[in-house]
């Protein structure tokens, strides 16, 4: 038995056209599906809001058991949805797994938050109850974008529902299957009730249509930073509540005291990981001056032994960029880094969307594919000579989402966190991390801070309702 069926993966036509399923290793259709307009759009939200009241006031055990259900049916059926991750968004097979296995445990810890206590009894100066509550939104409208695409939906979508809210979730139309369609598939199996779920792939019209909806009050978006700046002020416009997951350049600083083939090692994982394109990818190599020219060496062996291709078809270390648009990005920061003076150590060439890991050495501030986010399997690596200079570069440009931190001395590693600001920090690891236990964003360009894990989902998808109670009706003055 199959969860996902390509005759019937949409529970209804959507009005703004049909759109090709595309595997970016070989350009073959996958099959085709249909995209959301603005109408398309108003008329989930209606039906999210008459479905949702009834959902909020079910007993907490009930929305749990679907949550958990959910959670169990994305390993039952891990195969089939591991084939689409790999072929729709050219993952290799042990990524996919792994967005498997986040998606199943985001399920689980949200089906905790069903019963989780959800307000506190205050003092008065009155004499009555005096208490919160946390309260659904309502709807809960969620972007995510193609490079995670199963765990940057099911994080907001599985805490939203097990709050009590109902969702509109909007995936990117190059993996609305294994980010969107995948979703509904399994939390219908679960028994989720109609309504509640509206998985409506779309283009920036079905989001500005998502965002500008009067019924929607809370907008999770995971992309780029450009695009959260333009879904940032439209909601604050709007006076909506916005979370937003945003772009990085994240630093690995590697300390004079490393052990140098440990911190390649983890610093190949750090940038060439999905072919780069995670928010979290190691963007900015920062090693000592003692050890930067065997790094350099050492890094460049490492991308050159790596394979690049198809990641259904054969055994690869990487599989491709998305589209051909990403592909010119990534290419054209390299050549431009280049031409700036930077030291090409490995890579630089691509066959196709397959591009070959990449290392940069000789960069400084002005190298693009340093100063800018490549969301490609590009190292710059850089050196730096005392602590202060490590900590003054790595807090250095507009973003500030993950960090690492390679060193003996711990305690060294903490103090040295402790000096640049970023929403993660991982000592004697790189930088590209996520556990459903824990929370994530960034700060300053990165995202508006913490939004996933426990409390701080409980804060992200519902309102603090302050209610009192007095025995008798209280008498004011006039």
């Amino acid at each position: 038995m199959t969860l996902l069926d390509p005759k019937t993966w949409q529970a209804r036509t959507l009005s703004g056209g049909e759109y090709e399923v595309t595997e970016p290793a070989t350009g073959d259709g996958l099959g085709a599906l249909s995209l959301a307009t603005a109408e398309d759009i108003a008329e989930a939200v209606a039906a999210g809001r008459a479905a949702q009241p009834g959902w909020a006031r079910s007993p907490h055990f009930a929305r749990a058991a679907v949550l958990r259900r959910a959670g169990d049916l994305f390993t039952e059926y891990a195969d089939e949805l591991r084939e689409w991750l790999v072929r729709e968004s050219g993952s290799i097979p042990g990524k996919a797994g792994f967005e498997l296995h986040v998606a199943a445990q985001e399920c689980y810890e949200a089906a905790a938050l069903a019963s989780r206590p959800l307000g506190e009894v205050l003092p008065s100066e009155e004499p009555r109850l005096s208490f919160t509550r946390r309260v659904p939104v309502g709807v809960t409208g969620v972007i995510a974008p193609f490079n995670a695409p199963l765990i940057l939906a099911i994080r907001s979508v599985a805490p939203a529902l097990a709050l009590g809210n109902a969702v509109i979730l909007k995936p990117d139309p190059r993996t609305a299957v294994c980010g969107g369609l995948s979703l509904a598939a399994v939390f219908a199996e679960a028994g989720l009730p109609e309504g509640l779920l509206h998985v409506l792939p779309g283009g920036a019209e079905a989001g500005q249509a998502l965002v500008a909806d009067p019924g929607v009050p809370v907008i999770s978006f995971t992309g780029s930073t450009a695009a959260g700046r333009r879904v940032g002020e439209a909601a604050g416009r709007l006076l909506k509540r916005v979370h937003l997951e945003l772009g990085g350049n994240s630093a690995l600083v590697v300390l004079e005291d490393a052990d140098i083939e440990g911190a390649v090692a983890q610093a190949s994982w750090g940038s060439f990981f999905h072919q780069g394109q995670i928010c979290m990818t190691t963007g900015r190599h920062l090693v000592h001056a003692s050890l930067y020219e065997e790094y350099v060496e050492r890094l460049a062996a490492r991308a050159d032994a790596l394979a690049v291709g198809d990641p259904y078809r054969e055994q690869v270390h990487l599989g491709p960029v998305i589209d051909r648009s990403q592909l010119a990005k990534i290419h054209g920061l390299v050549e431009a880094s280049t031409a700036r003076g930077a030291r090409l150590a490995a890579g630089g060439t691509h066959r196709e969307l397959f591009y070959r890991p990449t290392v940069l050495a000789d960069v400084d501030d002005h190298t693009p594919a340093y100063a800018e986010e490549v969301f490609g399997p590009v190292a710059p690596v850089r050196p730096f000579r005392t602590l202060d200079e490590a900590a003054a570069l790595a807090a250095d440009g507009p973003y500030g989402l993950s960090l690492g931190i390679v060193t003996r001395d711990t305690a060294l590693g903490l103090e040295l966190a402790d000096r640049i600001p970023t929403g993660i920090a991982h000592i004697n690891d790189q930088t590209v991390n996520d556990e459903a236990v824990a929370p994530f964003g960034g700060v300053a360009a990165s995202g508006t801070g913490a939004r996933f894990g426990g409390a701080a989902n409980v804060e992200a998808f519902t309102e603090l309702r302050w209610t009192t109670v007095r025995r008798e009706p209280a008498a004011h003055g006039f």
